[in-house]
């Protein structure tokens, strides 16, 4: 019986020790890292860049939790805006809060607003294969625009894995899987929606995250990692 025990206890400890050793290579998950984003326009010229610390990594329960400041400047280097969010990492899937994946068009528009959403993510399954469907996501923002009351309702779907790709950027090389997806973004002021409809694709690296994105707006990739 006591031996029974003790090799359930081995079989947790390992299990938790695997779960976090699958999430510690995330870059988001990586205590005072700081990522920097080159912003790149539709005819592919650097248009700024955005920047992301990573703060207050912690462990619990086997998920892995990163808070992270974001601040996005312009090509002249000045910021024209900030937003708050995590990361987490359960078992080697990654999850990314849906305020972090806004394109760069809308945070502009709302640079430093006060903004809420529950944290509501989006998934990067470690078991992630070519052909596979990934989940689709939903948020739903609420800005206070000096007063003026807006709304974001973001839906991300047809997540698909199309394929692997090798991408290499300043900050390095990565074996990625290539993500092709679907976002409708809807804006509305007063009660009046305006909806932007984008088909993306981007580049995931496996225990590494998101190296790479493109859509006929413009798109951004990593250029250094400090």
């Amino acid at each position: 019986m006591k031996n029974n025990w003790l090799l359930t206890l081995l079989a947790c400890l390992l299990v938790t020790s695997g779960m976090a050793q699958d999430c510690k290579g995330f870059y988001y998950l990586q205590n005072n890292k700081t990522i920097e984003m080159t912003i790149y326009n539709k005819k592919g010229d650097a248009n700024g860049k955005q920047v992301y610390n990573v703060s207050e990594v912690t462990n619990g329960g086997g998920t892995v939790t990163g808070q992270l400041n974001s601040e996005m400047f312009d090509k002249k280097g000045k910021s024209i805006s900030k937003a708050k969010g995590t990361i987490q990492c359960k078992g080697g899937v990654m999850m990314v809060d849906m305020k972090m994946t806004l394109p760069a068009a809308q945070q502009e528009q709302f640079g430093t607003t006060d903004a809420k959403a529950e944290n509501i993510y989006m998934e990067y399954p470690a078991s992630m294969q070519v052909g596979d469907q990934l989940k689709d996501a939903t948020m739903d923002l609420q800005i206070d625009n000096k007063g003026m009351k807006q709304s974001i309702n973001m839906i991300v779907s047809n997540r698909k894995v199309e394929g692997k790709e090798q991408v290499t950027t300043t900050a390095g090389t990565w074996d990625c899987f290539k993500i092709t997806y679907k976002s409708k973004i809807t804006i509305k002021t007063m009660g009046i929606g305006i909806p932007v409809n984008i088909e993306g694709t981007e580049w995931f690296a496996p225990g590494f995250g998101i190296v790479k994105t493109d859509s006929k707006h413009g798109g951004t990739a990593i250029t250094a990692i400090k």
